[in-house]
């Protein structure tokens, strides 16, 4: 499992996205990127960070970011979740698993003594050079978005 850290260089990746086309982290070089990763589009949690993204995504923007989704879902699925939920925000479909595993957020975890393999739910802010300027890992949604919008803000 790769374990980044900040200064690291951000992982390349070019995926699916919702609406069509594809999605690739060097689309947003020169920008600073809020990229966060989510385990499954429509569950309760997820579905609330992806909301209140989008919801504060003109403040990210004014603030000189861009924020780009993630899960191991079907474009089909982003595409229904966004429908369903009004989302702006662009979600990348990362079906057999690169970048997760890439930015090393697939890992081992546990549920009511069950274990399995599954998305930490994690943040990334990226600097205009394509550096990792900022890590959340293990995120919990309180407080968090406006967090990340404090440190694109600083960056």
């Amino acid at each position: 499992m790769t374990q980044l850290k900040i200064g690291d260089p951000a992982p390349e990746f070019t995926l699916p996205a919702n609406g069509g086309g594809a999605l690739s982290l060097s689309d947003y070089r020169g920008k600073k990127v809020v990229l966060y990763f989510y385990p499954q589009d429509n569950t309760p949690t997820c579905t609330l960070q992806a909301i209140d993204f989008s919801g504060k995504a003109e403040a990210f923007k004014k603030a000189g970011a861009a924020i780009v989704g993630v899960s191991p879902d079907s474009v089909k699925s982003h595409d229904r979740f966004c429908a369903r939920h009004d989302l702006t925000i662009p979600l990348a479909a990362d079906e057999d698993r690169k970048a997760v595993e890439a930015y090393g957020v697939w890992r081992e975890k546990s549920t009511f003594g069950r274990t399995y393999m599954g998305v930490v739910r994690s943040t990334f802010l990226i600097d205009k050079d394509g550096r990792i300027a900022r890590i959340w890992d293990n995120v919990r949604l309180k407080g968090h978005i406006d967090a990340v919008l404090e440190a694109v803000k600083a960056l």
